[in-house]
């Protein structure tokens, strides 16, 4: 899977601050894919660029929280990007298998 498919995936399950979105991306990844603070920032900023993501408006209790967290989350063009994105996966998989190419993996 690729790397940019990982962060809204990450984001999928609901919002999240920066630091969160790059702990499930690692998790998901099973430890394959670890994202620097540059990365991670970089490609978010992207996807506010692309409105694939905006910043959430609310956030949790001031007590549990830092207030210079920026909490994410996904856009409905977002969902629709991911899906997309997952079905082509799935075609690829579909391919693979038809092609007995997943024995071997």
């Amino acid at each position: 899977m690729k790397r940019s498919a990982l962060r809204p995936i990450a984001l999928a399950g609901g919002e999240k601050h920066g630091y969160e979105i790059a702990k499930q991306v690692a998790e998901d990844s099973q430890g394959r894919v670890r994202m620097g603070t540059g990365t991670l920032y970089g490609s978010i900023k992207r996807m506010l660029a692309d409105a694939l993501i905006e910043e959430a408006e609310q956030r949790p209790a001031p007590d549990l929280d830092d207030e210079r967290r920026r909490y994410y989350r996904l856009t409905e063009p977002g969902r629709q990007a991911l899906r997309a994105e997952l079905a082509r996966y799935a075609r690829v998989v579909a391919v693979a298998r038809d092609r007995d190419l997943l024995a071997s993996a």
